[in-house]
């Protein structure tokens, strides 16, 4: 096993390892998944020519050959395509989307503007694939509540873990009036995810259990695309985040850090955050402090590949930004790789809503890029997001036991990565959302 791979902390689970099994029949009526190529988000090799049995919620088993139906089982005919876990983004903004209005409509739109964007928004990134996401910063706390209608059944959309609101210093990087005008800037505190000082952190923490997250997002330095001159800059104080971590502890929230700068980064990570987002500037001193604390990072390379181009067309971004978004964009891929190399431990994760919804694959071809092997970048999105979540028994495999959240791609993404930029069949809770033409099931 390579240095890399021992530096991801994936723990050895029986179960996943005895994903693919011969199992008896379910009593009641089930649908069957024939499935010509299986990568089951586990193991190494790829399958063929198997049976995934799904039964309600959850995948009663993973059979060789095609089974025959029983009188009352539907079967669905997938032998032509790869078949997968169903993908899981560790990073994105279902309430927005990076675009040349995005600073006006926070003076245009109201909380039900934000609330039916982040619908559509959950509905792209389901069809793409992602059955399972993080969202590490909204508005209004419009992905509780979207969380919560998901559940339901109301909309649909992917699993979500929510952040939020995130929490910043004033002026920082996701204080929300950051670069308003003085009459209409006031002084948000702790409620808005703005705190200064130890006792305020624990503050804003506690509000984020009081709005219902599921964890908590800091802006641990500066920004790309908020309206200040630095993207690098530490933006909290040594004893704040110890303080904000202490209280994250205290409610069983993890800590994910966005970070771009060295000095603020090692900061964090000293503190106990548990995972450093973008990581842009990272140096060495701290790829290794990741490692052994086992702080993950989370690369988010489709944004900066993102805000780089967008760099490039006049008017796509404030002139304040531009020179930021223009460095930023090329520093992270380069950092990534040195950091892959290091061992540090990555997990899957874009940024999207700074790059469009729904083309959320579009990661794992600069994974690729940056020499992280094509399975390893699916594990990425699979298994390894299932355990960067603690949820390896329910997510993250095509294994006997685990939710039915299954996708399928034409073509071979360990032959061409870019074929996981085409899903065309999405099952999540054992629901079809999305089926290719010609696998109508039978």
């Amino acid at each position: 096993m390579s240095g890399r791979r021992q530096g991801r902390r994936r723990p050895v689970r029986l179960a996943a390892l005895a994903a693919l099994m011969l199992l008896p029949a379910s009593a009641s009526a089930a649908v069957l998944i024939h499935a010509g190529r299986v990568i089951d988000g586990v193991s190494d090799d790829v399958r063929r020519e198997l049976t995934i049995v799904v039964d309600g919620e959850f995948i009663m088993a993973v059979r060789r050959g095609y089974s025959d139906p029983g009188p009352d089982d539907t079967v669905i005919d997938l032998k032509d395509r790869t078949v997968l876990p169903g993908l899981m983004d560790m990073h994105t903004h279902l309430s927005s989307q990076q675009g040349p209005d995005t600073y006006l409509n926070r003076f245009q739109q109201e909380e039900a503007d934000y609330a039916y964007r982040a619908a559509h928004y959950a509905r792209l990134n389901l069809m793409a694939g992602f059955t399972t996401v993080r969202d590490l910063g909204d508005r209004y706390n419009v992905t509780v509540a979207l969380r919560k209608a998901i559940a339901r059944g109301d909309v649909p959309g992917p699993r979500i873990y929510t952040s939020a609101k995130s929490i910043a210093t004033t002026g920082g990087h996701a204080d929300p009036t950051n670069g308003w005008a003085e009459q209409f800037a006031g002084d948000p505190g702790p409620e808005d995810g703005v705190i200064n000082g130890p006792v305020e952190a624990a503050k804003a923490v506690r509000q984020r259990y009081k709005d219902g997250a599921d964890l908590i997002k800091i802006t641990a330095t500066a920004g790309v695309l908020s309206q200040a001159s630095s993207a690098d800059n530490p933006q909290f104080s040594s004893d704040e985040l110890r303080a904000l971590v202490a209280a994250a502890n205290d409610y069983g929230f993890k800590v994910a850090a966005h970070a771009h700068g060295a000095a603020g980064m090692k900061r964090a990570v000293l503190a106990g955050v548990y995972s450093i987002e973008h990581g842009t500037y990272m140096d060495e001193e701290i790829m290794a402090l990741m490692k052994e604390r086992g702080t993950w990072l989370v690369p988010t390379l489709l944004a900066g590949r993102w805000i780089e181009e967008q760099a490039k067309v006049d008017g796509a971004l404030p002139e304040m930004v531009r020179p930021k978004a223009a460095a930023v964009g090329p520093q992270m891929i380069e950092t990534f790789a040195r950091a892959y190399e290091a061992g540090v431990p990555v997990v899957f994760g874009t940024d999207t809503g700074v790059s469009p919804h729904g083309e959320n694959a579009g990661e794992f071809a600069l994974l690729v890029e940056a020499g992280v092997p094509p399975m390893e970048a699916i594990q990425m999105a699979t298994s390894i997001a299932a355990e960067f979540l603690d949820e390896s028994e329910r997510l993250g495999s095509l294994a006997a036991g685990r939710l039915a959240d299954i996708v399928a791609v034409p073509g071979d993404p360990l032959t061409d990565i870019r074929a996981l930029e085409s899903v065309d069949f999405v099952m999540k809770d054992g629901v079809v959302y999305r089926r290719p033409e010609g696998a109508d099931a039978d």
